[in-house]
């Protein structure tokens, strides 16, 4: 197969990562005359790797060793070195440019200003501290994306305190799962927000939240909709310190792993674990990814479509550290047409959009065409994540977006906040693919007995530490559930989950979840192959495939389908959806069954929920394979537990 991107000669010269190889050569002597040789040397010197990249940001004094110990887990990155996150975004003060764009459904583009979204972070941070918050307290956020959950997390962060967030479309319980194991000192939320033409009024479960938070010492809303919460200072008053000036911003020296952030797993099988981030891992991580790998710089504005609640929420707000202008957007992707998001990355000038496969999907069967529809002149990356984007929705964006728009596909987690892998400005782009491992991380593919494997399916693990991997996970005393999350399979390597390809020219295919392996006949399979398949039929909206071990020793697995408004589940859609799967996959990949589903359930960041379904056709207890209050439409799970096989009882 063909690049459907290839970086021209001005791409990597005027690339900050061709930039960044010059200074590492001029000083270290490394041989990194390509991408591929930086990437190299990155991970055999991780150390001299890491250094060069404080000082290339020049991010202050180290005051001794780079990792302490390189030992999985424990790493112990820039022992004794101290900063704030704050003081990157300090450092990027500018009068030129917006700081933020804040978009809604029904109002003009809001420009925020870099000097404005200092001051009222150094305002907020004086609010905070007068009600007695400290380093290391918790201020939790229940917030659509605006631009004021931005600035309440950067006063949380300045002083030193923890921030932990989710979107207000959580309802009380799912948002107690997460927070309420906080005990967050201060509730920053809003009374309501719009999506989709319609505005939730979130008042009542506000006042849930409040009567299950019994730290709380106050709550501070925004005014969304209006309306008037009780028991909260409005967040004007809370803003309202004249003294707190840009010019006297005070930020908190912490360690480098002393908390900055928590964010939380998708919680489908319990409690959410609470992945707790530091300062110093985070900032490092997050201007590789941004500056390095991603392109992206002052002159920038950086539009992912995000929630509080999901890591990507984290991973724009970045955007800051490197003195993007940020697009906060609050409302729905395809409201009121399916190309919503094309429309907006025209009105605010976007150069990198991020969206995802689903996205994509949706507009292609909507017969858009963004290039013609809307200016999108300034569009250089499209980012893609959230799940594996198929070969034929690649071409697409290269064929109605642009074909000089790089199609950056990334995979990472909320593990690391970021990326393992993804596109580089200097590499080219293979459709279906991601262009390559991110620098500082030692990724490989291993077989069940651990050795590497290329150009077969293999289990995503990194070798070597990231400063961005966990400091911990929250009440986990002896690190037992961070372990186990891991570190089990391959002792003291990061297994993480994912079925992964290796290629000979070293971009890497992702398969899917390897917890939700299809397994038939001692083949291994990844789900995704065939979601790439099946949903690229007109007649098909979504699809869910489960492999399920019987008690007989069978095997069952079943192709679930949510099809488009009109259509039928005919014997004759059904010969087409196989025979789609055989040509286009492998006559392996062919399910048992195809049963039409009244909807497909997913984590609220948007995964299908393969495992937990495949737990409930096991026979497990219902009430203890997935949380409901983590899922997006609980009620969906009564049906699949009512789903076996064909002929069984």
């Amino acid at each position: 197969m063909q690049p459907q991107w290839v970086p021209t000669e001005a791409d990597i010269a005027q690339a900050r990562i061709t930039d960044f190889a010059t200074f590492v050569a001029e000083r270290t002597g490394a041989p990194v005359s390509d991408y591929r040789a930086l990437w190299q040397w990155s991970v055999d010197d991780l150390a001299g790797f890491w250094r060069m990249l404080w000082e290339y940001f020049a991010l202050g004094d180290v005051a001794g060793d780079v990792l302490g110990s390189a030992e999985m887990p424990g790493a112990h990155w820039f022992p004794g070195t101290r900063l704030n996150y704050v003081d990157q975004v300090i450092r990027q003060l500018r009068s030129d440019r917006p700081a933020i764009k804040s978009v809604s459904e029904d109002g003009p583009v809001r420009e925020v200003s870099w000097a404005e979204l200092i001051d009222s972070t150094a305002a907020f941070a004086r609010t905070l501290r007068s009600l007695g918050v400290r380093p290391g307290d918790r201020v939790a956020g229940y917030l659509p994306n605006i631009p004021e959950t931005i600035v309440a997390f950067l006063a949380t962060a300045s002083i030193g305190a923890v921030w932990s967030a989710c979107g207000q479309d959580y309802s009380p319980k799912a948002a107690l799962d997460r927070l309420g194991q906080l005990e967050p000192t201060v509730l920053v939320t809003a009374d309501g927000y719009r999506f989709a033409g319609k505005a939730h009024d979130k008042r009542a479960d506000i006042a849930a939240l409040q009567a299950g938070l019994g730290t709380l010492r106050a709550t501070v809303a925004v005014s969304q909709l209006g309306l008037d919460v009780p028991d909260a200072t409005p967040w004007h008053e809370a803003v309202s310190d004249t003294e707190a000036i840009s010019a006297v911003i005070t930020t908190e020296t912490v360690d480098f792993d002393h908390p900055l952030w928590i964010v939380f797993s998708s919680g489908t099988t319990g409690l959410p674990k609470g992945i707790v981030h530091g300062h110093g891992g985070v900032v490092l991580e997050h201007l590789k990814a941004l500056a390095l790998q991603s392109d992206i710089g002052p002159e920038d504005t950086f539009f992912w479509y995000t929630s509080p609640s999901w890591m990507m929420w984290n991973f724009q707000v970045a955007g800051l550290l490197v003195g993007a202008t940020i697009v906060c957007y609050d409302g729905s992707p395809t409201y009121p047409t399916p190309d919503s998001l094309w429309r907006i990355a025209s009105e605010v000038g976007a150069t990198v959009l991020g969206t995802s496969p689903g996205y994509v999907l949706a507009c292609i069967k909507a017969g858009s065409v963004p290039h013609t529809d809307h200016d999108l002149s300034a569009l250089r990356t499209v980012g893609i994540t959230g799940s594996s984007l198929p070969t034929s929705s690649a071409l697409w964006l290269g064929e109605n977006v642009g074909e000089r728009v790089q199609v950056s596909s990334i995979s990472g987690g909320t593990d690391v906040v970021s990326a393992f892998i993804g596109g580089v400005r200097t590499v080219p782009v293979w459709p279906g693919e991601l262009s390559a491992p991110y620098l500082g991380v030692a990724l490989d593919a291993f077989d069940q007995t651990g050795q590497p494997v290329r150009g077969e399916v293999g289990e995503l693990v990194v070798t070597a530490p990231m400063p961005s991997m966990p400091v911990r996970f929250w009440r986990d005393e002896d690190g037992k559930r961070y372990h186990e999350a891991y570190f089990d399979t391959y002792p003291g390597v990061w297994r993480h989950g994912d079925w992964i390809t290796i290629t000979d020219h070293h971009s890497v295919i992702v398969h899917g979840r390897s917890d939700s392996t299809l397994n038939r006949h001692g083949i291994r399979m990844g789900s995704a192959d065939i979601y790439q398949s099946v949903e690229r039929l007109p007649e098909v909206t979504e699809a869910l495939v489960i492999g399920a071990e019987q008690p007989d020793g069978g095997y069952w697995m079943p192709l679930f389908v949510v099809l488009a408004p009109g259509e039928e589940l005919t014997e004759d859609l059904k010969s087409r959806i196989n025979s789609t799967i055989r040509t286009e996959v492998s006559p392996r990949h062919v399910p048992d069954e195809i049963i039409l589903a009244p909807g497909i359930p997913h984590t609220r960041t948007g995964k299908k929920l393969e495992v937990p379904i495949k737990k409930l056709f096991q026979g497990a207890d219902p009430a203890r394979v997935v949380e409901r209050s983590a899922v997006d439409n609980p009620d969906l799970l009564d049906w699949y537990g009512t789903i076996r096989p064909s002929g069984s009882n």
